[in-house]
């Protein structure tokens, strides 16, 4: 799909979750929605070896670091579907 949307719970918290694949220049966007499908990040990009949400400062958000755990420099099509690249997100322990 070039589009998909999944509820989820994070830190015991309902979201939805939204991945876009970019076909145009070969990327994946996802952004991150409330319970009440409300936007409160989206157009991130997707990149290996990165914290996704480092620059997403914001109290909606769950405490915590989304990534992709892979050995691939570029995140391509069907990377997550062969699980060459795993989206992941670690919760901040407290």
């Amino acid at each position: 799909m070039n589009d998909s949307m999944s509820k989820i719970v994070l830190n015991d918290k309902q979201y939805f979750i939204r991945f876009t694949y970019i076909d145009t220049f070969d990327y994946w966007l996802f952004g991150l929605y409330d319970s009440q499908n409300e936007p409160i990040r989206t157009g991130i990009k997707i990149v290996p070896q990165m914290p996704l949400n480092l620059f997403c400062g914001t109290d909606e958000m769950p405490d915590g670091v989304f990534g992709v755990l892979t050995d691939l420099e570029h995140i391509g099509r069907n990377d997550f579907k062969t699980e060459k690249a795993k989206f992941i997100f670690a919760p901040v322990e407290g």
